[in-house]
C-alpha cells in the first residue's frame, strides 16, 4: 500500500492513543518495529487558536516516520485550517479521528458522535482535504451502536470525499472498549473501497496480527496491546516471518526499556516534569514483575531522572 511517497507491506502502526502516544512513546514503538506512527488526538479548535499544549502534541521528529498527525472536531472550516498548520509540522499524513466514544466529545458531535450525522461526517472529511495537500486519512467505528452499524456507507464516502486511508475500530460507540472487536466487518468493508484499510481492535499477540491481515487489510493498528508490551511489533514481524513465537520479554529487558523511555522523554521535554508526568507508564513496564509493589511505591516518591534510573538498574541487579 501507498501512503503519502512511502511504499508500505503490511504495516504495522502505532494507534494514536490519548496521554499514551506521546512523543517518546512513538519512539520507543518505533524502535521496536512500528512501521507507522500518529500522534494524540489534538482539537482542531486549540491549533487554531493557537493553544501552546496543542501545538507541543503535534510536535513529531524525522525518526518516527512515517508519521501523522490526528486531528478531531466537529466544525469543517476549524478542521479546514487546522489541517494547513498540522502540515506547518511536516508531517507526511493527516489523520481525522472519527471514532472516540469518550461522552464529552461525542457530546459535541466529535469523534464517534459524528456516526450519527454523516453528512456532518462528510463535511468534515472534504474540508479536512481541502485545507491539505497532505493525504488526509480517517479512524472511525462500525457505527453508534449495533443497531446503527454505518461502516459500510461511511467507507464509501470517505473514499469519495478523498481520504487516502481508512483505519477501522471494529467495535461500535456503544461498546467503547469492551467486548469483542468484530473482524468480520474488514473483509466486507476491503470488498467495498479501493483506499487501504486498516484493522484495528484487540491485538494482543503475533496471531491475532496474522488473523486480521487473513481477513485482507492492507494493516494493522495496534493500540492498548502496545502499552504494556512495545515489543508487539517487533514479536508480529517474526512471527509472520518466520512462524516461530520470540521470548518475552525479560526483567532486564523491561527495565532496560522503561528506563530508555524515560530518557525519552527527558530529551523532548513534553511537559515541565517529564518524570513526574511519566508515572502513568510504570504500571505497563512492571505488571507481572515480582515485588513490584514495593518498587512502584518508591518510584512514585523519586522525581528526577538519576534517582530513578538508580532504582530501576538496583532492582534489575537484584533479579538477575
Amino acid at each position: 500500500m501507498k501512503l503519502g511517497n512511502f511504499e508500505l507491506n503490511q504495516p504495522l502502526i502505532l494507534a494514536p492513543m490519548e496521554d499514551v502516544t506521546d512523543l517518546p512513546f512513538r519512539l520507543i514503538c518505533k524502535h521496536l518495529g512500528a512501521d507507522v506512527t500518529v500522534t494524540e488526538f489534538t482539537a482542531a479548535e486549540a491549533l487554531i487558536r493557537n493553544v501552546g499544549r496543542a501545538l507541543k502534541k503535534i510536535e513529531i521528529l524525522d525518526e518516527e516516520r512515517p508519521v501523522g498527525i490526528q486531528l478531531f472536531g466537529s466544525r469543517p472550516e476549524a478542521l479546514k485550517e487546522a489541517a494547513g498548520i498540522a502540515e506547518q509540522m511536516n508531517p507526511d499524513f493527516i489523520d481525522i479521528n472519527c471514532g472516540c466514544w469518550v461522552k464529552n466529545h461525542v457530546a459535541r458531535t466529535e469523534g464517534a458522535g459524528l456516526l450519527k450525522d454523516l453528512p456532518l461526517f462528510e463535511k468534515i472529511v472534504k474540508a479536512t482535504v481541502a485545507g491539505t495537500k497532505l493525504p488526509v486519512t480517517v479512524k472511525t467505528r462500525l457505527g453508534w451502536d449495533q443497531d446503527s452499524i454505518v461502516i459500510m456507507e461511511v467507507a464509501k464516502m470517505v473514499e469519495a470525499a478523498g481520504a487516502k486511508m481508512l483505519t477501522l475500530h471494529c467495535r461500535t460507540r456503544a461498546q467503547a472498549h469492551r467486548g469483542f472487536a468484530d473482524w468480520a466487518w474488514l473483509e466486507r468493508v476491503k470488498k467495498t473501497i479501493k483506499i487501504p484499510l486498516i484493522g484495528n481492535g484487540d491485538i494482543i499477540t503475533p496471531d491475532d496480527a496474522k488473523t486480521m491481515f487473513d481477513t485482507g487489510c492492507d494493516g494493522v493498528m495496534i493500540g492498548r496491546g502496545a502499552v504494556a508490551n512495545p515489543w508487539i511489533f517487533k514479536q508480529i514481524k517474526h512471527y509472520l516471518h518466520t512462524g516461530n513465537l520470540l521470548p518475552e520479554a525479560t526483567i532486564h529487558d523491561k527495565i532496560a526499556l522503561c528506563i530508555e523511555h524515560l530518557e525519552n522523554a527527558c530529551r523532548v521535554k513534553s511537559c515541565r516534569n517529564p518524570v513526574l508526568a511519566f508515572r502513568k507508564h510504570y504500571v505497563g513496564y512492571l505488571k507481572g514483575l515480582p515485588g513490584i509493589s514495593k518498587l512502584r511505591a518508591d518510584l512514585m516518591q523519586l522525581d528526577t531522572l538519576e534517582h530513578v534510573r538508580t532504582r530501576l538498574q538496583q532492582y534489575a541487579a537484584e533479579h538477575a
